[in-house]
């Protein structure tokens, strides 16, 4: 039988290009390319989406050379503009370039990135005679509109409706988004076949990492890691600290919040610029270097993580797999993403998570006990997701 090709779309990686550090969805798109150039390369092709919405190939030592630049800037947050100069080098050649045309093929959408043009899905199709298999990282656009940006809801539906009407088969990273879309396809009598595949995490050892450029705090510290808006609920968190600072001054722990600041967060945002008693008490990073971030984490009391809804919950995993306890949302995703380890508390609950980083800031039982717990959670490896996935690609075929 002919072996499968795969022809992965890296739009999201090329409009990234100018961007110090990588989101969540950044990073997942990288570790696929790498992926495949490491281990299928023979087989494996790529494409992107230029702005104007035309669709071309891009040779495979091209898209290579982007993939290392793309690597190497944000794993050091270095200033580097090879990126950015291999963006518009590619960005010029898809205008004229065909897309590869091989039996077996399968077209890889990782990100969400032009869903919302149905029309350039589809002459992707047409012209490669491939099969469409994306990754819906989750519906919360629909599910919460009121923690999206103004008009994303409709996005988000357009984006249902295109892989609705394309897709050969769907690739969920949880069991809650999986059960949120079975919905969608009984409305539109649609039998698509799914995949259920974790996304994975990038565990590196110690000497595989520079030398981290900052210190930790000198308290006990505590880190949130995640683009700053609404659903996140920093509001929370602010708000805790505020009175902790109030209550206890310099004997309070650190709150230390990492990520870049998003949209609708006029209040969060007044907190961290305009309020005095979080001065000393509160520092917020919104570019770091993965040496940075890792420093942080691996030497907090823990990651709080009070999210309204998430898709999957990669910080929670990335926190495990250094070791390091979580308090976080009790919501279904985040106990089938964290085996129902970590500490789990209602997201609108102030007292009881002012009790638990209050019980995380000593070296208390409930937390030796979870770092306990931690030790039969088994990391979920890039390299053991995406040959999850692949494989659930070939039994669509």
């Amino acid at each position: 039988m002919t072996a499968v090709s795969y022809l992965l779309d890296i739009s999201r990686l090329l409009a990234r290009a100018e961007y110090a550090v990588p989101t969540g969805i950044d990073r997942v798109e990288l570790s696929y390319a790498q992926y495949l150039l490491t281990h299928k390369r023979e087989q494996s092709y790529f494409c992107a989406m230029h702005p104007i919405g035309i669709a071309g190939g891009i040779p495979t030592p091209l898209a290579e050379e982007m993939i290392e630049a793309l690597a190497e800037k944000w794993g050091s947050s270095t200033a580097s503009t090879t990126a950015v100069r291999l963006k518009r080098k590619i960005r010029r050649k898809i205008l004229y370039s065909s897309l590869p045309k091989k039996p077996r093929m399968v077209h890889i959408l990782v990100s969400h990135h032009h869903l919302t043009r149905p029309r350039v899905i589809g002459s992707i199709l047409k012209r490669t005679g491939a099969k469409f298999v994306p990754i819906l990282h989750d519906l919360i656009p629909l599910e919460y509109p009121e923690y999206a940006r103004p008009g994303e809801p409709a996005r988000h539906a357009v984006r249902v409706q295109t892989i609705l009407d394309y897709a050969a088969g769907i690739i969920f990273p949880s069991q809650a988004v999986r059960d949120a879309f079975m919905p969608y396809m009984e409305k539109h009598s649609r039998q698509l076949p799914v995949g259920l595949v974790p996304l994975g995490v990038n565990v590196k050892r110690e000497e595989d990492l520079l030398p981290p450029t900052l210190a930790c705090p000198s308290r006990p510290y505590f880190v949130c890691l995640s683009t700053i808006e609404p659903r996140k609920n920093h509001l929370l968190l602010l708000q805790i600290w505020r009175r902790l600072a109030e209550q206890m001054g310099d004997r309070a722990p650190v709150l230390v919040i990492i990520g870049k600041r998003g949209w609708e967060n006029e209040n969060i945002v007044d907190l961290l610029d305009r309020c005095p008693a979080l001065k000393e008490h509160v520092l917020e990073y919104n570019e770091l270097p993965d040496q940075d971030v890792i420093h942080l984490l691996k030497n907090c009391r823990a990651l709080l993580f009070p999210t309204f809804s998430e898709g999957f919950g990669l910080p929670l995993a990335e926190a495990f797999s250094f070791g390091v306890p979580v308090l976080c949302s009790d919501i279904p995703v985040l106990r089938e993403v964290g085996a129902g380890i970590a500490d789990y508390l209602d997201p609108l609950d102030g007292p009881a998570w002012i009790e638990a980083i209050m019980d995380y800031t000593t070296d208390s039982q409930r937390r030796r006990d979870q770092i306990d717990r931690i030790q039969s959670w088994k990391p979920f490896g890039w390299d053991d997701s995406i040959f999850c996935t692949l494989k659930s690609m070939h039994d669509f075929l």
